[in-house]
């Protein structure tokens, strides 16, 4: 059950990071219909803190110990993450509320404190790219993925850069609590609902922005046909180029293949109709653009780790398979 939340700060917090723990998990949105968590902010470095913004403080009544009750305990990002040290007593408690079975969540340099507790040991974990040599260097256990958004490697949650960190949360509500209360929430923070852990964080050879829409109607048009055997020729064609240099620009602005990343839209449909509707495998396989419910299982098992009925199973109950 998720129902006990805190964030812990340290000096230099950043205020946008806290912000966005604070926004998932600490407003009551009871009046439509959706979970009231228990929510404070904890101080591990006594009852006043410096941001980094200039001249603005954070003060909370609560100190360590309140970390003792917390199903999950969110670690915003903060400023000199990467090279400070950290309370023994914060790293202790951390490691006591795994033990116990609680959870725990890192947003951006976040992911340091876990690292000093020795809880990113062994573990999958995602950091902001620009960090991802330093967070090896000081924790050499670590099984560091710097190309993506979030990684669940439960009880342990770590997410990449600001943005990221509103999908790792958005994912622990999906997951606990199911897609329909995630998505409420998304909406009254007018954000996608759902962004899958293993996307790119960025675009691997960005180019400068007036050139950067080169296949943007080209992938309007590949979402709204999934449904459609399409090839690389066809598409340079509607984007008025050479398939040779239409796939140059599409690995150039999306950081993937044009296969891959049809591919990867193909199962994200997938999910969202086995989280919504009734719809068969058979059916759903049909209007993704597998074709038959075998293909669908192939690839949905490659991409997300589980069959299609296991996944509708987890989110929807076991009468909706």
């Amino acid at each position: 059950m998720l129902e006990n939340v805190a964030a812990v700060l340290l000096d230099g917090v950043h205020p946008f990071e806290l912000g966005v723990v604070c926004e998932v998990f600490g407003i009551d949105r009871s009046d439509e219909g959706l979970p009231t968590y228990d929510f404070a902010v904890v101080s591990a470095e006594g009852p006043s803190l410096g941001t980094h913004v200039g001249g603005l403080t954070v003060s909370t009544p609560y100190g360590l110990d309140r970390l003792e009750e917390a199903d999950l305990i969110a670690l915003p990002a903060g400023r000199d993450y990467t090279t400070r040290s950290y309370p023994p007593d914060l790293l202790d408690a951390l490691v006591e509320a795994v033990d116990r079975g609680a959870r725990v969540l890192s947003v951006c340099s976040g992911v340091f404190v876990l690292g000093a507790a020795g809880l990113l040991d062994g573990r999958r974990c995602s950091v902001h790219w620009r960090q991802a040599d330093e967070l090896a260097r000081r924790s050499p256990r670590a099984i560091i993925e710097p190309d993506v958004l979030y990684v669940d490697e439960d009880p342990v949650i770590t997410s990449a850069g600001t943005a990221a960190g509103i999908d790792a949360c958005l994912h622990i509500v999906r997951k606990e609590q199911g897609p329909e209360v995630a998505n409420k929430i998304a909406r009254r923070m007018v954000v996608p609902p759902h962004r899958d852990g293993g996307q790119a964080q960025y675009i691997e050879r960005p180019l400068p922005r007036s050139q950067c829409d080169t296949v943007g109607e080209v992938l309007v048009w590949m979402e709204e046909h999934l449904d459609e055997e399409v090839t690389v020729e066809q598409l340079a064609d509607r984007a008025h180029m050479s398939p040779r240099t239409f796939a140059r620009r599409f690995q150039q602005e999306t950081g993937t293949t044009p296969y891959r990343w049809i591919l990867r839209q193909r199962v994200l449909l997938a999910q969202r109709l086995l989280e919504a509707t009734d719809e068969t495998v058979d059916a759903i396989a049909g209007r993704t653009g597998f074709g038959n419910a075998a293909a669908l299982r192939h690839q949905f098992v490659r991409a997300v780790g589980t069959t299609p009925n296991a996944y509708r199973r987890t989110f929807r109950g076991p009468e909706a398979a």
